[in-house]
């Protein structure tokens, strides 16, 4: 799995570099929907854009099945896992400091397709507001 993952993830790069195929968005989209508080719009359709998407029409079935599991764990370890696990920390802060007030900043990858942090929070009983961009806070 390791390999094939290193494989594809190399035949990826080679074919942005070579301009044989191209990201679907740009820097500027992600700053606009992030401004926006939109991270989940079209174009985040594969949940994150933080995983390598290794599933694709052209492998072979047995090379997908591998492509599943890989995208599987990785989004499993790498993302709701991670998400669950900061989410709780913030939750475990509130809880200890009641009286306090907190702000959290978070990467844009922690607000990106399901379960974000902000779901977490939210199935924990807690209200999340987005503060647009140039909003006072």
């Amino acid at each position: 799995q390791v390999l094939f993952a290193l494989n594809q993830t190399l035949l990826q790069q080679e074919s942005l570099r070579a301009g044989s195929s191209q990201i679907p968005y740009t820097t500027e989209d992600l700053i606009k929907h992030y401004n926006c508080g939109d991270l989940s719009s079209i174009i985040f359709n594969h949940d994150t854009s933080q995983v390598p998407n290794f599933i694709n029409a052209t492998l072979p079935a047995h090379e997908r099945v591998t492509a599943q599991e890989i995208d599987s764990y990785f989004r499993q370890e790498l993302i709701y896992k991670r998400n669950e696990r900061m989410g709780r920390r913030v939750k475990d802060l509130l809880e200890k400091y009641p009286d306090k007030s907190f702000f959290f900043a978070f990467g844009a990858g922690h607000f990106m397709g399901n379960n974000t942090v902000i779901d977490v929070l939210r199935r924990e009983g807690y209200e999340v507001e987005h503060t647009p961009a140039g909003q006072a806070i």
